[in-house]
């Protein structure tokens, strides 16, 4: 097709666009308010999913090491609110534990190197895993104060008389949380951890609100995306039959399908695209609104937004991607359907 045709044919669907202003106008309406519910969907989507990141990063699984604290204690699992309870025999107790001979066979783990190397083979034998910080009894023992402790002086007192029950250990992160349990067992099985504390139930809960959130997203924007698709169709349906005579004796007269369609596919992409534009400057205000009010409320003020910066050109992607798509198989379809029903009014002359 020769470029003055293709400049004859986008000028038509603009005229059109202007002849049904109108519709264009509604459909227009519609396309925004489903381009700006799209959009917001999506940020949203972004911005749970960065705070379950979040969240999973922080939801580790502490593993004790098989150590002499952990043969002379027994488990490294300590139940800090009966800690206090009956604590002279438990001193006495310990302070017997103290005076046995325990021979070192009786457990793997014996310096700080070896529970080095044992991070190590965690880190290398697991893929899941992907970062093992150790830490020492004594700084098992501090995060126990800080973490669990608060307010419990007594408790805490009593700890650092009685001698230290907490052998060393790692910090295990995983990247994937929904295999937490399968990873719970594969470490369960390495040789020199003693003891396991995890957080399965959160994870769980993690893993299913990540995958409600996919879900409900898809489907949204599956919907969404369907009524732009009839809105488009719509109005190519109305701007067909106000040319109705006009696409006749087009065909009469031999013109070709394409040169027919051309003028219709335009005007649904000039639609979708004009919704495009408009949608991102809607989404942009209620955004930088929603983010600034995060930010200076108290409660969740500490919360971290994305930025709107970082993240436009994908929303504009998605919006542009959109207009496109709905406009071109909108129009595509329904002049495709009206010319093999319609049309030939003056073929039989």
């Amino acid at each position: 097709m020769k470029v003055r045709s293709v400049k004859y044919l986008a000028g038509e669907g603009i005229k059109s666009m202007w002849a049904n202003r109108l519709m264009t106008i509604a459909s227009i309406g519609v396309l925004v308010a489903c381009m700006v519910l799209m959009g917001l969907a999506v940020l949203i989507t972004m911005n749970v999913d960065k705070a379950l990141g979040t969240l999973e990063q922080q939801n580790v699984i502490m593993a004790f090491f098989n150590d002499e604290i952990s043969v002379r204690y027994g488990s490294a699992s300590v139940d800090y609110d009966k800690l206090e309870q009956d604590t002279s025999s438990t001193s006495n107790e310990n302070e017997e534990n103290k005076t046995d001979a325990i021979p070192e066979d009786a457990y793997l783990i014996h310096n700080e190197e070896e529970a080095l190397a044992l991070c190590d083979k965690i880190e290398k034998d697991i893929d899941n895993v992907i970062k093992v910080e150790y830490f020492s009894s004594e700084d098992a023992l501090k995060i126990a104060k800080d973490r669990y402790l608060e307010g419990q002086e007594g408790t805490a007192a009593y700890l650092d008389g009685s001698g230290n029950p907490l052998s060393c250990g790692a910090k295990i992160t995983l990247s994937d949380m929904s295999l937490y349990n399968e990873t719970l067992t594969s470490l369960s099985k390495i040789k020199g951890i003693d003891s396991l504390q995890s957080h399965a139930k959160l994870a769980d809960t993690i893993t299913a609100i990540k995958e409600g959130i996919a879900v409900a997203g898809f489907w949204i924007i599956a919907i969404l995306l369907i009524i732009s698709l009839v809105i488009v169709s719509n109005t190519i349906r109305v701007t067909m039959y106000s040319r109705k005579l006009e696409i006749s004796i087009m065909k009469a007269v031999g013109a070709t399908k394409s040169f027919i369609r051309l003028p219709f596919i335009i005007e649904g992409m000039t639609i979708g695209l004009v919704s495009a534009g408009l949608s991102m400057g809607i989404v942009y205000f209620c955004y930088r609104v929603a983010t600034e009010s995060i930010k200076n409320n108290g409660t969740f003020g500490m919360m971290e937004v994305i930025g709107f910066s970082s993240v436009w050109h994908l929303v504009l992607g998605i919006f542009v991607a959109i207009g496109i798509l709905a406009g071109v198989l909108g129009s595509a379809i329904m002049i495709s359907k009206y010319l093999k029903k319609e049309g030939s009014e003056f073929a039989a002359i």
